[in-house]
């Protein structure tokens, strides 16, 4: 009985434990040099860390060094943990530039979802969202056209109609900051919004915003894209979600993909093909984003599974 008691007493202890362990995602770009992942391991150790996933890449045309790593900790404070491992990195001789990122993994990003007509991206997002399949909160959805109020209503995400002219531009974007500022958004997310933003406002948001944009081969611009590509008989459409930069459209790339098409394809056709993609295409990046698994080099991303 005795024996049996005491078996019983371990598991509940190890329940208990468990139970009110922490897991917190990191993420560490720096030069890469030996033994950097040692380090992180000692400091995580010594916050009685348990690593539960964990990825790395060193990348030979910047010697930077890339990592991922989910831990289980009796603390729940995120800079407890950072703390430990950067004490480690110093100990360790690693004194060069180093971006090193802990957070509670039930920590919920905030997401700004900007949008002009087209619905099928936002509709994609709110719905994923509404039913647990993308991890982040939605204070807001900003769009220059009224059209898509009545949708964010739908899933009680408030609306602000910021319409935009060349001559408003500046007050417009102001406005955007404003609603930014106001709500801690984490990413501001284009989904299918048809403006341009500014130099300024690329570099206030810069690292912080995603892009959804139609790549077709060859690339077709001004209106009616898709219906371009139907005219040159192309046999692939596909999207590419990048970040934003001030360079139109050549932002660092997340995630990409594409649909076959044939002759048998219309307009229309088309149309559907390359909404149906974009709005794959941008849920997949922003559910990377969300899980710390896209890292910035450069002008380049690591993208960790």
């Amino acid at each position: 009985p005795l024996l049996a008691l005491t078996f019983v007493i371990r598991v509940m202890t190890a329940q208990t434990q468990e139970a009110m362990s922490t897991s917190h995602i990191l993420t560490l770009i720096a030069p890469d040099e030996p033994g950097i992942a040692h380090a992180v391991s000692a400091g995580l150790l010594d916050v009685d860390g348990n690593i539960t996933e964990n990825a790395q890449f060193g990348d030979p045309g910047s010697q930077l060094f890339c990592l991922r790593t989910v831990v289980e900790t009796p603390t729940d404070d995120s800079a407890t943990v950072a703390d430990a491992v950067r004490q480690r990195l110093l100990d360790a001789g690693h004194a060069s530039p180093v971006k090193l990122r802990v957070r509670k993994a039930s920590d919920r990003p905030r997401v700004l979802i900007m949008v002009s007509k087209f619905d099928h991206c936002l509709v994609d997002l709110l719905y994923r969202w509404r039913n647990g399949l993308l991890q982040v909160d939605i204070p807001a959805v900003v769009s220059n056209h009224p059209d898509v109020a009545e949708t964010a209503e739908r899933y009680g995400i408030p609306f602000h109609h910021l319409p935009v002219t060349a001559d408003t531009k500046a007050e417009q974007e102001a406005a955007v900051m404003s609603i930014v500022d106001e709500h801690n958004v984490d990413l501001v997310v284009l989904a299918r919004y048809m403006q341009i933003l500014s130099d300024d406002l690329c570099q206030r948001l810069d690292g912080r915003a995603i892009n959804i944009h139609h790549s077709l081969l060859p690339g077709f611009k001004g209106a009616k894209p898709y219906h371009q590509a139907h005219h040159r008989g192309v046999k692939l459409v596909g999207a590419t979600a990048h970040f934003v930069t001030a360079q139109l459209d050549e932002g660092p790339i997340i995630e990409q993909d594409v649909a076959r098409v044939n002759h048998s394809h219309t307009a229309a056709d088309i149309v559907e093909l390359g909404q149906d993609t974009e709005r794959l295409v941008l849920a997949r990046a922003v559910r990377m984003w969300a899980e710390d698994r896209v890292l910035l080099i450069g002008d380049r991303t690591v993208i960790f599974p």
